[in-house]
């Protein structure tokens, strides 16, 4: 078995849109708890190691500066690539960089790692890969017999002129 890295994705496919507005409110029980396996997505000034709300002061940056985050696994077996960030797989899906439209509030981006089953090729369908932003991840999982993430996090932000 290897683990595969998608985040919802398969690297920010998926942003849910939320319309509460204060950051008390957005960090739910249940958004803390969908974080979970110690998974790192590090970019240049911000480690998402836990579920999290992005700092205003950064939200630009996310938005137009930063390329694409290291993943880190930290728990992944010895000498794993994942361990040390250094992922090198058939990208299904380039990154985009999270760019919530103004006024629509805060936004949900998700990444999960999942244990691909041995000799199990992966694929986004073309309704997927044209939707980035509005796909069904469970059917994804359920198309390929994936179980459920060895680990997630997710962070939470909006457009940086809100």
């Amino acid at each position: 078995m290897h683990l595969f890295y998608a985040s919802v994705v398969l690297c920010v496919l998926c942003a849910c849109h939320m319309t509460t507005s204060t950051c008390d409110e957005l960090l739910s029980s249940e958004d803390a708890e969908f974080c979970k396996g110690k998974l790192k997505v590090i970019y240049p000034d911000l480690v998402v190691d836990k579920c999290m709300i992005v700092p205003q002061r950064i939200r630009e940056k996310i938005s137009k500066e930063w390329g694409p985050p290291q993943i880190q696994l930290p728990s992944a077996d010895e000498g794993e690539a994942l361990q040390r960030g250094d992922i090198s797989a058939v990208e299904l899906s380039a990154y985009t960089r999270p760019t919530p439209p103004q006024g629509t509030g805060f936004h949900r981006y998700q990444f999960l790692i999942f244990e691909q089953p041995e000799g199990q090729s992966l694929s986004l369908s073309p309704q997927e890969n044209s939707s980035r932003g509005n796909w069904d991840l469970q059917a994804f999982v359920e198309r390929f017999g994936l179980a459920r993430p060895v680990a997630s996090v997710q962070f939470l932000t909006q457009n940086h002129k809100d």
